[in-house]
C-alpha cells in the first residue's frame, strides 16, 4: 500500500509539473496578489475533485464515448480560454503598478473571479476529465474497494496539487517588487494572454 502511494504521489508531481492552462492562469492570477493566486489555485483543485469523483462514478466514461458531447467540452473549453487571453491582453493596456491602490483594491475583490476561473478552466477541459478516468483507476489496490478508494486518491490528488501550486502562488510573491513593475507586469500579461489565446484555438482546432 505504501509503495502504490508513493508511485501516486510521485505521479501527481508529474502531472502538476506538467505546464497547461491551468498553470498560466494561475501565474497570472498571483501577479496580481497572493490571495487571487490561492484562490485560483483552490478553485482548480475543486475542478480536480470533482473530474475524479466523477471518474469514480464511472461518468467520464460517458464523455469518452459520446463524440458529441467530448466535441460540446472542448468548443466550451477553448472559448474559456480564449476569453482569458484576451482579458490577460486587455488588462496589459491599462496597467499601472502593483503599488496603484486602486489595483490592489481590485485584486483583493477579486476573490470569487479568481476560483470561478480555476474552476471554470478545469471543469471546461475534457482532457482533464478523460485523463482523471485513465489515472485513477491504476492506483487502485487489488481487493480495495472501488469507489470509496477512487473517491480518497482524487481528494489526495488535489490537496497535493494545491501545495504544489501553492509554490507557484509564493514565489510570484517573493518576486512581487520586481514583478510589480508596470513595464514586466506589462510584458507578463501579454505573454499569459497570448499563451492562453494559443491553447485555445488550438483545443478549438483539435479533431
Amino acid at each position: 500500500m505504501l509503495s502504490t502511494l508513493l508511485a501516486f504521489l510521485g505521479a501527481c508531481l508529474l502531472i502538476a509539473a506538467s505546464p497547461g492552462p491551468s498553470t498560466v492562469l494561475i501565474i497570472k492570477q498571483s501577479i496580481r496578489s497572493r490571495r487571487s493566486g490561492f484562490l485560483t489555485v483552490l478553485g482548480n483543485e475543486t475542478g480536480v475533485f470533482v473530474w475524479g469523483i466523477c471518474a469514480a462514478f464511472g461518468l467520464t466514461a460517458l464523455l469518452a464515448a459520446s463524440e458529441v458531447a467530448y466535441d460540446v467540452m472542448r468548443i466550451v473549453g477553448a472559448v474559456i480560454l480564449v476569453v482569458f487571453g484576451v482579458q490577460a491582453l486587455w488588462q496589459a493596456r491599462h496597467v499601472k503598478g502593483a503599488a496603484d491602490a486602486d489595483g490592489e483594491e481590485a485584486a483583493e475583490q477579486s476573490g470569487w473571479s479568481s476560483y470561478r476561473g480555476g474552476l471554470l478552466l478545469n471543469l471546461a477541459n475534457p482532457k482533464a476529465a478523460i485523463f482523471a478516468m485513465s489515472f485513477l483507476p491504476q492506483f487502485v489496490p487489488e481487493g480495495a474497494p472501488h469507489l470509496p478508494t477512487m473517491v480518497g486518491l482524487a481528494a489526495l490528488w488535489a490537496v497535493f496539487e494545491v501545495g504544489y501550486y501553492g509554490l507557484y502562488v509564493w514565489f510570484v510573491g517573493r518576486m512581487k517588487t520586481v514583478l510589480s513593475r508596470a513595464g514586466v507586469r506589462r510584458r507578463l500579461e501579454q505573454v499569459s494572454g497570448g499563451v492562453l489565446l494559443l491553447l485555445g484555438a488550438r483545443l478549438a482546432l483539435e479533431s
